[in-house]
């Protein structure tokens, strides 16, 4: 089984976002029992929290649930849990890998390095722009799904 855990700020917008959208992406493909999929916070601001209204109504204009989602935060063990951790920005790569204490085994990456562009997921937090975040995330998943499953 493939672990993937998605990882940013707070746990309440991109990574839940890009941990619905893979568990959609990985259902609609009947791969479900390959995957093990769930998001973390760099953060201990919004433990316990769901996902924040506005990106659960984002995912939900595509026919994605979020129901049952609390923040939590990244801890040292989900290193060797997962065989993906993917960051949403490069301040998330730099507190996970301080979390996880590095990354010997090259298992950090940011989410739109799957992409034709890498970069970072803007935060919606405070662009405001859920739009944008659904194009990046998507993108970032699909472009993930297919590394894994052109590689195993």
């Amino acid at each position: 089984m493939t672990g993937i855990l998605f990882v940013c700020h707070g746990n309440i917008c991109r990574s839940p976002m890009a941990e619905f959208v893979m568990k959609d992406l990985v259902k609609k493909a009947g791969l479900e029992k390959r995957f093990h999929i769930e998001s973390a916070a760099t953060s201990t601001e919004e433990i316990g929290n769901p996902v924040y209204p506005p990106a659960r109504r984002k995912l939900a204009e595509h026919g994605i649930g979020c129901a049952g989602h609390a923040a939590r935060q990244l801890r040292r063990p989900d290193y060797e849990e997962y065989d993906f951790l993917v960051g949403m920005d490069g301040a998330n790569l730099r507190n996970m890998r301080r979390i996880c204490g590095g990354d010997p085994e090259g298992k950090i990456s940011l989410l739109l390095d799957f992409t034709d562009r890498p970069g970072d997921v803007a935060d919606p937090w405070y662009t405001g722009d859920f739009e944008a975040t659904w194009r990046d995330v998507l993108a970032g998943c699909q472009g993930l799904l297919a590394h894994i499953t052109h590689s195993r």
